[in-house]
């Protein structure tokens, strides 16, 4: 065989493989971590030129019970990796009231952090407002005041960060929603 019709025969494949596509998961909305892998949730896109065993493959069964173990934005492919059991899922889903803050400056895969102020003293003494948690993803956005009588957001909290929390919501005094600048999406 000549040197020539080998270089035919090689790149003819490469343009047959350069032109096929393979069907991927990619998420329908932002997937936060917990969330369910199902068809309602995904959309089937057509690839080319990326290492397509990296993703969920269209041309697969999803796992039964599966759920997202980190974020995946709108649009992107679902790395096999982000995928596991309800148990490896290492942050919890907790309701924060959003108080006097625009629901509109929060959106979902934004990062928050959480700030304490307790109740002020008798003694009348400013109280001084401490971190709880800093850069925790929200997860969900209710305007609508479902979390009581002003709107609120669901913000994912690493399992460590839980019980201060969930005390300081019990408190007396006001948790505080701070949006990281830059990281709205």
């Amino acid at each position: 065989m000549s040197i020539v019709a080998v270089s035919v025969a090689l790149g003819s494949w490469v343009v047959r493989s350069a032109a096929q596509t393979v069907g991927v998961y990619a998420a329908a909305s932002t997937l936060v971590p917990g969330d369910p892998i199902d068809a309602g949730s995904l959309a089937v896109v057509q690839v080319r030129g990326v290492d397509t065993r990296r993703y969920l493959s269209a041309d697969e069964p999803l796992p039964d019970g599966a759920v997202l173990l980190r974020s995946v934005g709108r649009g992107e492919l679902v790395p096999v990796a982000a995928v596991g059991g309800p148990a490896a899922v290492d942050v919890r889903s907790v309701a924060v009231p959003l108080g006097n803050r625009p629901v509109e400056s929060v959106r979902v895969g934004s990062l928050v952090d959480l700030w304490f102020t307790a109740a002020a003293t008798s003694v009348g003494e400013p109280a001084v407002p401490r971190t709880l948690v800093s850069g925790v993803e929200v997860a969900r956005v209710d305007g609508s005041g479902g979390y009581g009588s002003t709107p609120g957001i669901e913000v994912l909290v690493p399992q460590d960060a839980l019980a201060g929390v969930l005390a300081a919501l019990a408190a007396d005094g006001a948790v505080d929603v701070v949006p990281v600048p830059g990281t709205g999406r």
